[in-house]
């Protein structure tokens, strides 16, 4: 059983808990949210992770995504809930790892943290989490640029990373 504390829409917890389910985060009351710890992997030699999401998903079967995710369980922060997320679904353990981003969605009642995790790891060191990734593969700044640019982005985590983005864009210059 996968429990979740609820917050407001400022992250304070409110004293609820919810117990995750399939599709269920959407049932969560109105004014009501669950952390989720969203992470862009980039290794020290400017490359990007994108893993594939497991058929068996709920949400974006057998999609591609930009490194790593998942719901904080109770009584995780967010910083604590990436770190986790980052090594369950990948394997991986970040040098640093950086706050990137805030946001909410209404329609899945979520605070997302969005974060840049650095690692120095051998890229063939991946382990893929069973049921929730199976494949992955490093993608320079461009690469990336492309993914967030094409059809098949989950456009709700390329937005959760937009300021990135545009950064990555200006500084090598991207016109897709």
């Amino acid at each position: 059983m996968e429990l979740w504390d609820l917050y407001d829409k400022d992250g304070n917890k409110t004293g609820e808990v919810w117990e995750r389910k399939p599709m269920n985060y959407l049932n969560i009351p109105e004014g009501r949210y669950h952390i989720v710890g969203d992470i862009l992997v980039k290794h020290v030699d400017g490359t990007f992770l994108l893993t594939k999401r497991d058929p068996s998903k709920d949400i974006y079967p057998g999609c591609w995504e930009p490194g790593a995710g998942g719901a904080a369980q109770q009584g995780e922060e967010p910083y604590a809930c990436a770190v986790r997320e980052l090594f369950e679904e990948t394997g991986l353990t970040a040098d640093s790892m950086e706050l990137i981003g805030t946001s909410i969605s209404e329609r899945s009642h979520a605070l997302y943290y969005s974060y840049l995790a650095v690692v120095s790891c051998d890229k063939d060191s991946v382990v893929l989490q069973e049921g929730e990734t199976t494949d992955y593969k490093w993608v320079d700044a461009k690469g990336l640029l492309d993914y967030a640019e094409s059809a098949d982005a989950m456009r709700n985590h390329v937005e959760r990373y937009r300021g990135f983005i545009n950064e990555l864009e200006d500084e090598i210059g991207y016109d897709q």
